[in-house]
């Protein structure tokens, strides 16, 4: 597993820099897909600390990519993020039945993005947001 290394699967270029931006300057690497066939290829590829997740994708929508990530031991420990703008009733369980670890809405709140990620990668730092 890479020591700091994030994996952003997400299709809006404004969405990935904005969160890009935030975690490079908190000293996180960032590795990109912007579909779900990439973004499962460059998972297993990479094992990164964490995956952020976009539920509306090219390809495979979140849900698919959660649950296939899920089949894959080496990804048990890998805490999948869900971050979207998809806010329907039951959505937020309905991706974390699929193998999402933790759910947050866009639009990001700059302010607390970075810590709210921390929380999933280090759950015993403080409390986590649910």
């Amino acid at each position: 597993m890479n020591s700091n290394t994030l994996l952003i699967i997400e299709d809006n270029e404004q969405n990935f820099y904005m969160m890009n931006f935030l975690l490079e300057k908190n000293g996180f690497n960032i590795i990109h897909a912007d579909n779900g066939k990439d973004g499962i290829e460059m998972a297993l590829k990479f094992c990164p600390l964490a995956i952020l997740l976009d539920i509306q994708l090219p390809e495979m929508d979140g849900y698919a990519v959660a649950a296939e990530l899920k089949k894959h031991p080496e990804m048990n420990n890998i805490p999948i993020i869900a971050v979207t703008s998809y806010a329907m009733v039951g959505d937020r369980e309905k991706i974390l039945a699929a193998g999402a670890t933790g759910y947050l809405e866009k639009p990001i709140n700059p302010e607390t993005f970075v810590n709210d990620i921390i929380q999933y990668i280090n759950p015993g730092d403080g409390s986590r947001r649910q």
